[in-house]
């Protein structure tokens, strides 16, 4: 089957560019041209007409790329056309009389990249990271997975694995050979440096997974203290509902901003106080929800009566910063119990101190991205499969110390498994799907 999509983005634009991949792309491009193939990796300017009328659709590029080496590993084509809606249609719509030629699914040029042997899983999730980076970190995140130096590391390990069971298998087959005393040295050695590599890695503060998934920052605190003001301010647009009325916001508003670089969710929350509006008490549970799961917590308070007895006291302990509000109100000195704290004397209405509060957010962001590691968990399916590995090593060492081999190589090779499915180097058809998904048509 011949797939084809529009690759680049949708909407009008100065060039808009249909991919074309499969064994039947040589013939929509001479149906198309009526003409031969162009050049291979040539840019060849050619007349689009319609298939059966011959009426012109459009003027053009054609770029093609013979399999194997393309992109998906097929034959390919890119076509280059002004990017009209109506061409854009209209040349679909001709490649789609073409037998055997279907409208692409989400990431299928990619997926068959994968099939064909051209990159493995991770280069194909830094890819759908790359397109869809926001920030700086993100991109080089994105291009440093690209990169393949976490491939490298994990293929690394699993070949370690690997020399590890030859000699615990070469054991079960010949039971009567006895292993030198060396190789058993080396088996126990071998796997405890892969356990510990595996456990150093695992213990990354979730960094790769932030810079992907963005820094989650709840604004927090009592009702009418200023939050969804605060949230209005740091999104530079009306995000959320502003009123003088108690209990406006009732859900969870997100924003995803881009501070510096660092990208970040920032939500406001219901108000925390007593209530008996049903709807009103489950925000206030959402709230407490998302503080909770935040890497960082806005505490907002009113300056003239800063209450942070019960839950807001608690929130303040961990990743918290109070941010004290409507100081141009205040007419005394703040307690001496908040001025301990790590906290923000600021005012919305007046622009005061504002600029001290982001900076504050800035420095946190700062220390929570720092890392030295090349090798970055990106998403929870890699965490899992190197966690279950870790858990695999951990029992095949506790068999290989008590001698019985023949438990502990399956404890072995499912070790194996896992780091093999980070890759693709094992049958990970159940997975492609909920990867390859998340990708846009036409890549």
């Amino acid at each position: 089957m011949t797939i084809y999509a529009l690759s680049s983005g949708p909407g009008v634009s100065g060039v808009a560019i249909i991919r074309i991949s499969g064994p039947e792309s040589s013939k929509v491009i001479k149906l198309l041209t009526n003409k031969e193939i162009p050049k291979p990796r040539m840019a060849t300017l050619r007349k689009l007409n319609n298939i059966n009328t011959s009426e012109l659709i459009d003027e053009g590029i054609i770029i093609w790329f013979p399999g194997p080496q393309s992109y998906t590993g097929e034959d390919m084509a890119e076509i280059h056309v002004h990017g009209s809606k109506a061409v854009v249609l209209s040349l679909q719509n001709e490649i789609s009389k073409v037998k055997n030629c279907r409208l692409a699914e989400p990431g299928e040029f990619t997926k068959l990249a994968f099939q064909n042997g051209k990159i493995n899983l991770l280069k194909a999730e830094s890819i759908a990271d790359l397109i869809s980076s926001e920030t700086e970190i993100q991109r080089l995140q994105a291009i440093k997975i690209m990169n393949g130096k976490s491939s490298d590391k994990f293929g690394e390990l699993r070949e370690k694995l690997l020399k590890i069971i030859s000699f615990v298998e070469a054991k079960i087959d010949f039971p009567e050979e006895d292993i030198p005393e060396e190789n058993l040295k080396k088996i126990k050695q071998d796997s405890s440096e892969t356990l510990n590599e595996i456990n150093k890695i695992l213990n990354d503060r979730k960094i790769g997974e932030i810079i992907r998934e963005g820094f989650k920052i709840a604004i927090v605190g009592p009702t009418n203290a200023g939050k969804s003001s605060l949230l209005n301010y740091l999104s530079k647009r009306e995000v959320a509902i502003v009123s003088e009325i108690a209990g406006t916001t009732r859900d969870v508003v997100e924003a995803h901003l881009n501070i510096d670089g660092y990208p970040v969710i920032m939500s406001d929350t219901a108000g925390i106080r007593d209530s008996k509006d049903e709807i009103e008490k489950k925000g206030i549970k959402l709230s407490l929800k998302k503080a909770e799961n935040a890497d960082l917590k806005l505490v907002v308070v009113d300056a003239k009566n800063p209450d942070l007895s019960g839950f807001l006291n608690d929130l303040l302990k961990n990743d918290a910063i109070l941010v004290v509000n409507k100081s141009d109100l205040l007419k005394e000195k703040l307690d001496p119990q908040i001025l301990k704290l790590n906290h923000v004397l600021i005012s919305l209405k007046d622009n005061l101190n504002v600029d001290l509060l982001i900076s504050k957010i800035k420095k946190g962001l700062e220390n929570k991205f720092i890392t030295e590691d090349d090798i970055l968990i990106t998403r929870e399916r890699h965490r899992q499969h190197l966690e279950q590995c870790a858990d695999h090593l951990k029992n095949f060492l506790d068999k290989n110390d008590k001698k019985d081999f023949d438990k502990a190589a399956e404890d072995l090779r499912l070790a194996i498994r896992q780091l093999g499915m980070i890759v693709g180097k094992v049958d990970v058809e159940e997975i492609l799907g909920s990867i390859f998904n998340d990708f846009c048509i036409g890549k």
